[in-house]
């Protein structure tokens, strides 16, 4: 095998493999990436990489002598050409009969790195994209944003993850981790999956489509796997078999306490009083009385806090506790100037959202905290 590329057209490629590859060392070829080399009418370079859960493809353009296929460290071939001058030509050579080492040089720079077979890599799935399920990159992206930081990190596999739900017209995404529960949607007219689709894709995944913002975003399934394509690059994430929870359930319907807050001004002041809160609970404690809402936070080690925000609200003094950076993570996703603050009582669930939506439409459900 032996193909030349120009430095920078390659290493953003590598660059995406490192999300993907494996670290922990639990299978010494998983933390290598497939390099297969084909001289087709323009020579083609495919790179692969996988951690068996999630893979990524990714296809493009280079000068290819030889036709060949091998694995190797990921991380150190990324390593090696970040490290060599812009705009360098990079060549790549195993020779034939050789097996153990690519040879890798630019200029005077020279380089040999142990490889293995490319029968010992895994097979990673190729999916038909016969669905022509097709979304906009930059739509998708803000939709996961709206639900990524609600993810949990647990031993409830189906938790970690958001679910994707496809039907005539519209996607749906949720995510929860048990204390809190966010929820967005967008119209998209051209959407026709047939039947509805529901599948929880994982939040490594999620994080590499967030790499995603501009063309279209193809989506395809089978039995095992989900594919996501964008441009020459196509995610495979294995199905988490598991059923989401119930989340229509979870939102609230009809909470008769509603505060229209300025979400700059609410959230200044949460990161004010939040200096002072516990470190491990980051409650804060809200009084929700006649035209202000009262902060408050204390830390037996620290000290106390106190804000006071006027607000227009004229219902039922109310007085609740909830983690501070839970709610500064989800002002972080919205780009509405206000906010709903929708409150039933002290002891249920704060529904919270824009107060007008965009094409990228939010719901947040947040239990409330002893304080």
């Amino acid at each position: 095998m032996k193909f030349t590329i120009v430095k920078e057209n390659i290493l953003d490629e590598l660059q995406l493999l490192q999300g993907i590859v494996e670290k922990r060392n639990t299978m010494p070829i998983l933390a290598n990436i497939l390099i297969n080399a084909e001289k087709a009418e323009k020579g083609e370079l495919e790179l692969t990489g996988t951690d068996l859960e999630v893979g990524l493809r990714t296809k493009f353009e280079a000068e290819i002598e030889e036709e060949g296929a091998v694995t190797v460290s990921g991380k150190k071939i990324f390593e090696i050409v970040k490290s060599l001058p812009d705009g360098q030509k990079v060549t790549f050579h195993v020779p034939d009969g050789e097996k153990s080492s690519m040879l890798v040089t630019a200029g005077e720079s020279h380089f040999k790195v142990h490889c293995l077979p490319k029968d010992d890599y895994p097979q990673v799935p190729e999916p038909k994209f016969e669905r022509k399920i097709v979304f906009p990159a930059d739509k998708f992206k803000s939709m996961i944003d709206r639900v990524f930081f609600a993810i949990a990190q647990e031993q409830r596999y189906y938790l970690n993850g958001a679910l994707m739900v496809l039907k005539a017209k519209s996607v749906e995404m949720v995510s929860t981790d048990g204390h809190r529960l966010s929820y967005t949607s967008r119209t998209q007219d051209d959407l026709a999956p047939g039947k509805e689709i529901r599948a929880i894709v994982a939040k490594k995944t999620l994080n590499e489509l967030r790499k995603y913002d501009q063309g279209e975003i193809d989506f395809d399934m089978d039995e095992n796997n989900l594919f996501f394509r964008c441009g020459h690059r196509t995610l495979i994430s294995r199905v988490i078999e598991s059923k989401f929870p119930n989340f229509d359930a979870v939102i609230p319907k009809d909470n008769p306490n509603i505060i229209i807050l300025d979400r700059d001004e609410f959230g200044d002041a949460i990161r004010r009083v939040s200096l002072l809160s516990a470190e491990r609970s980051r409650g804060i404690k809200f009084t929700f009385e006649k035209n202000k809402l009262r902060l408050f936070s204390s830390n037996p080690e620290v000290g106390e806090a106190r804000d006071k925000l006027d607000i227009d609200y004229k219902g039922a003094t109310i007085e609740i506790g909830f983690n501070s950076q839970y709610i500064l993570d989800f002002l972080a996703t919205i780009e509405a100037d206000k906010l709903k603050f929708e409150l039933k009582d002290e002891n249920s669930a704060a529904l919270l959202r824009p107060e007008k939506d965009g094409d990228v439409k939010s719901l947040y459900v947040l239990m409330p905290m002893k304080i």
